[in-house]
C-alpha cells in the first residue's frame, strides 16, 4: 500500500469526521486513522445533539457542507427546538439520537467517500521536519507521510477514567488510552495541560418505575437540523424527568470522602456548566432537589441515559443514592458514572485556521482544544479540514468572523483567549446572535462554501430558490396596502387593536399578536402569494417572518457588526515589538506577546488588553 497522503486525520470522534469529509470532499487524499471502525462518531457521553447555541453551530455545519446535521436527523428519536419562549436568536434545536445507529450512519458516509482511505490503528509519533509536520507512525510501527495532519484525538491522550478511589487507564470506557503522542507533540513547542470531564450512570429501562415521572415530549413539526433532510423516519420516544431530594444528597455527602473531585485524586479542572451531582450538592448546599432527565439511548434498546447525574462517586454510593429516588426505588444499571481526565493543548498556540503556530501544517481541532461537546468539536473538525486542505492545495484560508458564526466566536474565543476550564458555547458569547439564528444558518454559510467547492450546485440551487421566495414574500408585505374597514373585524378576532386608517402589510405582521400564517386567511392576495410557495413552505415563511419582525434589531447589530469590521481589517501581525512598547500596560504587553495578533480586533479582545492599550496601538499605526 502507498502510505502517502495529502491530510491525516487523527482520531473519529466528531471533530474527526467532520475534518475527514471536508477535505476529502474538496479533493484531499486522506487517510482517517481511528482505534476502532465500529466506534466511528462515537456518542462518548449522552447520545443527544444541539442544545442552547449548540444547535446553532450544526445547523452552521450543515450549511457549510457538513454531515452532523444530516446524521442527527437520520438517526433522531425525540426532536425539540429549545427556547421557543424567547427570541428566535435564541431558539435552540436539539435531538435524542439513536448511539448505534448515529455511528453506523456516519461510517455509511465516510466509507463511501471518494478519496479517503480509513486505517484502524493508533497513532503514537508525530513526524517533523524542520518545523513543518511531514507524517505519523502507529503503535503497528507502520509510517504514513502525509502534507497536514488534523488532532483530533478526544479524551484519548493519556486518559485516565475514575469511580471513587478506582483509577483505569482508558480513552472511554472499555476502550484504551492513547500514550506517546503528547509528548512527541509538546517536543516542539506545544504546551499541554490536563482536563476533567464525567458521564453519567446507564440505567436498565425494565428497573424504572416510570409512572412516578413525568414525561417529556418531543415535536414534529417541519424543523430539522439539516436543510436539506427528509422528515424524521425513526420511531419518536419520550424522555422523563425527576428530581433528587435531602435523602439523596445526604447519601451523596456521605460518599464525598472518597470522590475523586474532593480528596485530591483529580487535579484537573471539570466543565463549570455541566457539574458533577457531587459538585452540584457542594455548590449549592441549601437547594433541596436537583432535576434530573432520563433519556432513551436508542429506538429499541432498554438503556438510558440519567442527565443531570454526572458522577465519579464510588459505584455503591451512586447506586444507593438513586435508589432514594421513588422512581428508581428498584434501580438496575448497566454501568456506573465515572470522571475521565485527559490532555488537551493550549489554543492560544494556534491560528485562526487551527493550524499550529508552532509547526507547520499541523491542525488541532475538537476537546484537544479545551472545548467541550460533540458540536464544539464538529465546528473545529470542519474548518481544520478546509484548511488542511487549502495548506496542500493552496487558497486563502477559511475563517470565519464572529459575525459570521458560532463556529467563528468559537474558534476566536479559543484562540484569542484561551481556556482555564472544558469551553461550552453558550448564545451569551455570541455579540452579534440576533445575526447567528439558527434558522439563516445558510444564508450566512452556504455560498461561502459553495465558492470554496464544499457545496455543490444542487445544494446552491435549493439557496437561491428559498432566498428569492424569502425576499418575495418580504417585499409583498412591504409594498401591499391593507384598508382598515376590510381588515378590522380580523384584527379584533387575533386580538389585536384596530386600525385608524390604512397601512402597510408589514406594519401588521410586526405586531406581536401577528403571523404571517394566522393572517394571511383574511387576505386573499397575500394567501395567493404563499400558496405559490412550491418547497419547504413552513420553513420559508418562518425565515420571512423572523426577517419582518426583527427588522430593527437586525439592521442595528449589523450596522454594530460593520463597525467592529474596521478594526478587523486593520492588521497588526509583525508590526510591533510588544515587549519593549513601554507605552502598554504590563499585562498587555505580556498577553500580546503571547497571542500575537492578527489585527486589532483580536487584540481588543485579549483579556487584559484595555481600550486605552488598543488606543496607544492605533497611535503608533498612525505614525
Amino acid at each position: 500500500m502507498d502510505f502517502k497522503y495529502d491530510v491525516i486525520v487523527i482520531g473519529a470522534g466528531h471533530a474527526g469526521c467532520e475534518a475527514t469529509a471536508a477535505a476529502a470532499n474538496l479533493g484531499s487524499k486522506t487517510c482517517l486513522i481511528t482505534m476502532d471502525m465500529n466506534k466511528i462518531g462515537q456518542m462518548s457521553c449522552n447520545p443527544a445533539v444541539g442544545g442552547i447555541a449548540k444547535g446553532q453551530i450544526v445547523r452552521e455545519i450543515d450549511a457549510l457542507g457538513g454531515y452532523m446535521g444530516l446524521v442527527t436527523d437520520k438517526t433522531a428519536i425525540q426532536f425539540r427546538m429549545l427556547n421557543r419562549s424567547k427570541g428566535p436568536a435564541m431558539w435552540s434545536p436539539r435531538a435524542q439520537c439513536d448511539r448505534g445507529k448515529f455511528i453506523w450512519a456516519w461510517r455509511e458516509i465516510l466509507e463511501n467517500l471518494p478519496n479517503l482511505h480509513i486505517w484502524q490503528d493508533t497513532v503514537e509519533e508525530l513526524l517533523v521536519e524542520n518545523g513543518e509536520v511531514t507524517g505519523v507512525v502507529t503503535c503497528w510501527g507502520v509510517t504514513f507521510h502525509a502534507k497536514c495532519v488534523v488532532l483530533t484525538a478526544g479524551t484519548f491522550l493519556n486518559g485516565l477514567m475514575h469511580i471513587g478511589h478506582k483509577m483505569l487507564a482508558g480513552g472511554r470506557c472499555a476502550e484504551p488510552a492513547s500514550y506517546h503522542l503528547t509528548e512527541s507533540i509538546t517536543r516542539h513547542g506545544i504546551t499541554a495541560g490536563r482536563m476533567k470531564t464525567g458521564t453519567p450512570v446507564r440505567i436498565d429501562g425494565k428497573s424504572v418505575h416510570f409512572d412516578l415521572m413525568d414525561t417529556q415530549d418531543g415535536e414534529n413539526d417541519f424543523h430539522r437540523f439539516s436543510f436539506i433532510s427528509e422528515p424524521r423516519h425513526l420511531k419518536q420516544l419520550q424522555c422523563w424527568t425527576c428530581f433528587t431530594n435531602e435523602e439523596v444528597h445526604d447519601t451523596l455527602r456521605k460518599g464525598l470522602a472518597d470522590s475523586p473531585l474532593f480528596n485530591g485524586q483529580i487535579q484537573s479542572i471539570g466543565p463549570r456548566y455541566c457539574p458533577s451531582i457531587e459538585t452540584k450538592i457542594v455548590t449549592f448546599p441549601d437547594k433541596p432537589q436537583h432535576q434530573l432527565f432520563l433519556e432513551p439511548e436508542g429506538e429499541t434498546t432498554q438503556e438510558l441515559y440519567l442527565n443531570g447525574f454526572s458522577s465519579s462517586l464510588p459505584m455503591d454510593i451512586q447506586l444507593e443514592a438513586l435508589k432514594k429516588i421513588p422512581c428508581f426505588k428498584d434501580l438496575v444499571v448497566y454501568r456506573p458514572g465515572y470522571a475521565i481526565e485527559y490532555d488537551y493543548f493550549d489554543p492560544t498556540q494556534l491560528k485562526h485556521t487551527l493550524e499550529s503556530k508552532m509547526v507547520k501544517n499541523l491542525f488541532f481541532a475538537g476537546q484537544v482544544n479545551g472545548t467541550t461537546g460533540y458540536e464544539e468539536a464538529g465546528g473545529q473538525g470542519i474548518i481544520a479540514g478546509i484548511n488542511a486542505h487549502l495548506n496542500c492545495h493552496g487558497g486563502e484560508p477559511f475563517v470565519l468572523g464572529r459575525d459570521e458564526a458560532y463556529i467563528g466566536v468559537l474558534i476566536d474565543d479559543l484562540v484569542t483567549k484561551g481556556v482555564d476550564e472544558p469551553y461550552r458555547m453558550f448564545t451569551s458569547r455570541a455579540e452579534y446572535r440576533i445575526l447567528l439564528r439558527q434558522d439563516d444558518a445558510d444564508m450566512r454559510l452556504t455560498e461561502r462554501a459553495y465558492q470554496l467547492g464544499l457545496v455543490k450546485a444542487d445544494r446552491y440551487e435549493i439557496l437561491q430558490k428559498k432566498r428569492a421566495e424569502i425576499d418575495r414574500i418580504v417585499n409583498f408585505v412591504s409594498t401591499f396596502s391593507v384598508k382598515a374597514d376590510k381588515i378590522n373585524d380580523a384584527l379584533e378576532k387575533l386580538g389585536t387593536a384596530p386600525l385608524t386608517h390604512g397601512c402597510k402589510l408589514v406594519d401588521l405582521i410586526s405586531r406581536p399578536q401577528i403571523t404571517i400564517e394566522n393572517i394571511a386567511p383574511y387576505i386573499p392576495a397575500f394567501q395567493a402569494a404563499l400558496d405559490k410557495i412550491e418547497d419547504r413552505k413552513e420553513e420559508v415563511i418562518e425565515a420571512a417572518e423572523i426577517r419582518i419582525k426583527y427588522k430593527g434589531y437586525i439592521d442595528r447589530e449589523r450596522t454594530i457588526a460593520d463597525k467592529i469590521h474596521r478594526l478587523e481589517s486593520i492588521r497588526i501581525k509583525g508590526k510591533f515589538d510588544y515587549a519593549n512598547l513601554q507605552s502598554l500596560s504590563t499585562e498587555a504587553r505580556q498577553k500580546l506577546v503571547k497571542i500575537d495578533p492578527e489585527t486589532l480586533a483580536q487584540a481588543s479582545r485579549i483579556p487584559g488588553v484595555s481600550p486605552s492599550d488598543i488606543n496607544v496601538l492605533l497611535v503608533l499605526l498612525g505614525r
